[in-house]
């Protein structure tokens, strides 16, 4: 039988991009706050109606815990088995509650208060907290031990099992999703944002043409888009992306994304930082996971109008750990490292509803005739 030429090949992997990300938009982007539009302004996003649950504890019955409930599952906190998605505030809730207070270094008392609610309404990354019932952030881990006055216990995790890019691979390549039909200025913004994490690994990132070549795909989406994790519009999740070696990175394309970073002015609600995310998600792609340092780079909200792009040293001692450090990299961590955590019981390998999300095998194929 007569093997297919690449060309044919190629038109058959297009064919297949389309079909897995069936949802391309023109995303929104502008070089600065002023130039967005008072029409593209939410008014509300899709979770401040939770800041109404204000006070509400176990035992109590309140419209919108539902809604919660459903937050909660998504992100991890309540697993797959719960199935009562209802308006009463039972045990397992206020578990959830307790858990996600402490990922968030908040009171741990269970109940939804002020300091809570302002942080749940924030915007964050699409990937999940907890997974199978671990936390990815090691919430509540304390300090070191005797020396802590001198050290922190690292809180970088990684995706379940570890996965990262082999070692053969020190050179990753990305690619934008043709109908998005990026500027210049915008792709220069990731490029920036690949090169804070090529600063500290042996990692060097290279910009293709080729899409379906590419090792890291690069997509700007909306809503429903084809694998499981749609997003919500303005604010709420702000992107996802997959662990090693899958290399899918989507951003919800219905942000208003600023590409100068410049928040001196003020901000609207609306205005979205996206180096601050890019970064965060590269390091997803990368195989980290969240981490429950507030000033990371992997801490896993980011509010309206932030900007951040600096990597701390719990995202560097992360990612060095997976692939190792940069010869010309004369940075110091004063974190401990992980062979010096407590590791007992659950490993703390962690992330996302998105682990383990694998293309179909048909389509592996394709794919891996142009790696």
């Amino acid at each position: 039988m007569k093997k297919p030429s690449l060309r044919t090949i190629f038109i058959s992997l297009s064919l297949l991009i389309i079909l897995i990300n069936p949802n391309p938009v023109t995303a929104h982007f502008f070089p600065n706050i002023s130039a967005i539009p008072s029409s593209l302004i939410p008014k509300s996003t899709i979770w401040d109606a939770f800041n109404n649950l204000v006070g509400c504890r176990k035992g109590q019955k309140s419209e919108g815990l539902s809604k919660l409930k459903k937050y909660l599952h998504y992100f991890g906190y309540l697993n797959n088995s719960y199935s009562d998605f209802s308006d009463d505030f039972d045990d397992r809730l206020e578990a959830a509650v307790k858990t996600y207070q402490l990922n968030f270094n908040l009171k741990a008392t269970g109940e939804l208060d002020a300091p809570t609610l302002s942080h749940i309404v924030l915007p964050r990354c699409g990937n999940s907290d907890v997974v199978n019932g671990t936390s990815t952030m090691n919430s509540g881990k304390p300090n070191g031990g005797g020396n802590s006055t001198f050290h922190t216990v690292a809180h970088y995790s990684f995706f379940p099992n570890r996965p990262r890019w082999p070692p053969s691979k020190s050179e990753l390549t990305y690619a934008f999703l043709p109908e998005n039909e990026l500027s210049g200025a915008v792709r220069g913004v990731f490029g920036r944002a690949f090169e804070r994490w090529s600063e500290v690994t042996p990692l060097t990132f290279r910009e293709v043409a080729a899409f379906g070549r590419a090792d890291i795909k690069i997509g700007f989406l909306s809503r429903d888009h084809g694998d499981g994790e749609p997003f919500d519009g303005v604010l709420g999740t702000l992107a996802h992306a997959f662990s090693p070696p899958n290399g899918r990175f989507h951003l919800d394309g219905e942000e208003n994304w600023l590409i100068d970073g410049n928040f001196l002015n003020g901000s609207p609600r609306s205005a979205v930082d996206l180096e601050s995310v890019a970064v965060h998600e590269i390091g997803h792609v990368l195989g980290l996971g969240h981490s429950s340092v507030e000033g990371a780079i992997m801490y896993p909200t980011i509010s309206s109008g932030q900007r951040k792009v600096e990597l701390a040293n719990d995202d560097i001692m992360g990612v060095q750990e997976l692939y190792g450090s940069n010869p010309n990299y004369n940075g110091s961590v004063s974190l401990t490292p992980r062979g010096e955590r407590d590791t007992s019981g659950a490993s703390r390998v962690e992330f996302s509803l998105l682990a383990g999300r694998m293309l179909l095998p048909w389509s592996l194929l394709l794919l891996r005739l142009f790696v």
